[in-house]
């Protein structure tokens, strides 16, 4: 099975040779996890919703295991200025989207928004297809290993703010942590990283990652973070 996973034409494979021991504990997740432990906004039954994927990427920095993010643009028509995974919706070319179509996209866009080379990604898992509502889009989480990393940035402004690394410990502080306020009343996990406030659906699928892989730290869900209404 090859380490490489290549966007154009060919089959792109999971594969969990070779990872890191500390990703095990996320390999074991991603296999046992069930949707409705991830979120309660499932895609719906009757096949509604725009496919997409992201790519959830762990790499290994300085300061020990990472995750890459990105901030959208703050022109965006929707989840504008918001810092999230890359990805995007699935095209034609990406392929069955309950095959390996969800994989392809998920490296295409990656490379498309933060010129990431796929060819040093290993993707290892996939997680449960997950459902935003306001956007209608029906997401795919797709778990990287950052097996020969690249140099990353923005590569259209119009698209993207910036590109950056959070270390896996600064989102485990509980320093970091708070909880978002909507205006509508919804309230979900937020985390303070990097001079950015992480919320919303990428939020919400790194606080699960973080418990079901047993990582969480204690912290204090009473201190709260309003989100104004632009969000």
């Amino acid at each position: 099975m090859t380490h490489a996973s290549n966007t154009q034409g060919g089959p792109v494979t999971l594969s969990k040779e070779g990872l890191p021991e500390w990703l095990a504990p996320v390999v074991r997740a991603a296999e046992t996890v069930e949707p409705l432990q991830l979120s309660r906004f499932l895609p719906p039954a009757n096949g509604a919703g725009r496919q997409s994927a992201v790519l959830i990427l762990f790499g290994e920095g300085d300061r020990g295991p990472e995750l890459l993010l990105m901030e959208r643009a703050g022109s965006l028509r929707s989840h504008a200025g918001q810092p999230s995974f890359p990805g995007g919706a699935l095209d034609p070319e990406d392929g069955d989207p309950k095959a390996d179509g969800p994989l392809r996209a998920a490296l295409r866009e990656a490379e498309e928004e933060t010129g990431l080379e796929p060819s040093g990604v290993q993707l290892f898992g996939v997680l449960p297809a997950l459902y935003i509502p306001v956007s209608g889009f029906v997401v795919t989480p797709v778990l990287g290993w950052w097996r020969r990393p690249t140099p990353v940035g923005v590569v259209d402004p119009n698209e993207t703010a910036r590109v950056f690394t959070v270390p896996v410990a600064d989102l485990t502080d509980p320093a970091n942590r708070a909880t978002t306020v909507h205006p509508s009343g919804h309230q979900g996990p937020a985390f303070l990283v990097e001079s950015a406030l992480v919320w919303g659906f990428t939020a919400g699928i790194i606080d699960r990652i973080l418990h079901y892989a047993g990582w969480e730290r204690p912290w204090d869900r009473a201190k709260q973070v309003p989100l104004d209404w632009r969000s």
